[in-house]
């Protein structure tokens, strides 16, 4: 294997290592890491621990040891050179003696930017930008949007049949998708800041939009779940019991909610047609994740009201960055864009 190669190599056991923990840094973001020793070979691996805990580029170097001397440190993200609740990562390097780090992603945010440039002053071989857009686009894609946007990072998942439609005709959709399809949601609700749902779906469906595992067990992370609109909601919803933390936000502006959520990274959108039409008209959604079932429903109930397009030539464009089969549906994963 070529030392890029395994550079390459590394940089991917990183992201899997930053996969791992994502949900459980917050307001870290989830960063990985690899020692390699001086002969190329893995010597250590880490990830972000919960905040106040090491970060990744200590916990790969704990499991380094020794070895860590001469070798080289491959992070989804630039070192940090600063002192907040723990001691730089940099310094750490450069104790045990790293002779060249390979990072994805520079950090953008301007406290914690500098850590390639102090390495290279200290003599350490540096190179950024190693499978850049595949770290970027994977475990920190939320971190990073909310370092450039300040808003979080807004997810709409929603199940549907073939034909676009949300429920049949006399309003029934459980359940569109399989068991498979309904697990992979609540890994994901298991590790988002928050899940969003309008007046209307309480009302209608009384979720309790907690995370849960297939044996029907909470999850240990539970969302924040928040539920938006004018209408009062009973007493009694589920979304309003002990499970998890609720907020309540009354207005009908998307960006009004996500400045009430401005200190959150991870959001997941989760409610009907006429909420989903106004986080799309405010241009408020930054990913779609449709679960796509197969089997026709026909009716009026699509997954989505009016989105602001009059005409063909006026459509919201998206592109596909990830199809997968889940039993016997498919995820689609779509994110801004030409097609």
């Amino acid at each position: 294997m070529s030392e890029a190669d395994a550079i390459a190599a590394a940089m991917r056991l990183a992201v899997e290592q930053s996969d791992r923990v994502k949900g459980s840094t917050y307001p870290n973001p989830p960063v990985g890491a690899v020692i390699l020793d001086a002969d190329g070979a893995v010597a250590g691996v880490g990830a972000t621990q919960p905040v106040g805990g090491a970060h990744a580029e200590v916990m790969a170097l704990r499991r380094a040891g020794t070895r860590a001397a001469g070798g080289t440190a491959v992070v989804t993200l630039e070192p940090c050179p600063h002192h907040g609740r723990t001691p730089p990562c940099v310094d750490a390097l450069l104790a045990a003696g790293i002779g060249s780090v390979v990072y994805a992603v520079a950090d953008p945010n301007p406290v914690a930017a500098g850590g390639a440039q102090r390495l290279a002053e200290a003599g350490v071989q540096v190179t950024g930008g190693v499978l850049a857009d595949e770290v970027s686009g994977g475990p920190l894609r939320e971190w990073l949007h909310r370092q450039r946007t300040g808003l979080p990072h807004v997810t709409w998942k929603f199940a549907t049949s073939v034909d676009g439609r949300s429920a049949a005709t006399d309003g029934s959709s459980q359940w569109i998708t399989s068991d498979a399809a309904r697990a992979d949601v609540h890994r994901r609700r298991a590790v988002v800041d928050a899940i969003i749902v309008g007046t209307g779906t309480v009302l209608v469906d009384d979720p309790a939009l907690t995370a849960r595992r297939p044996n029907g067990s909470l999850h240990e992370r539970q969302p924040l779940r928040v539920v938006v609109g004018h209408r009062e909601i009973s007493p009694d919803a589920r979304v309003l019991d002990e499970k998890s933390r609720t907020m309540v936000i009354r207005t009908h502006d998307p960006l009004e909610v996500l400045r009430a959520l401005s200190d959150r990274t991870d959001v997941l959108l989760e409610g009907g047609p006429t909420l989903a039409g106004a986080f799309l008209r405010a241009g408020a959604i930054d990913r779609i994740i449709a679960y796509v079932a197969p089997i026709l429903l026909g009716g009026p109930i699509t997954a989505v009201d009016d989105v602001g397009v009059p005409t063909i030539a006026q459509a919201q464009r998206w592109r596909f960055d990830g199809i997968s089969p889940i039993g016997p549906d498919v995820m689609l994963s779509l994110v801004p864009g030409s097609v």
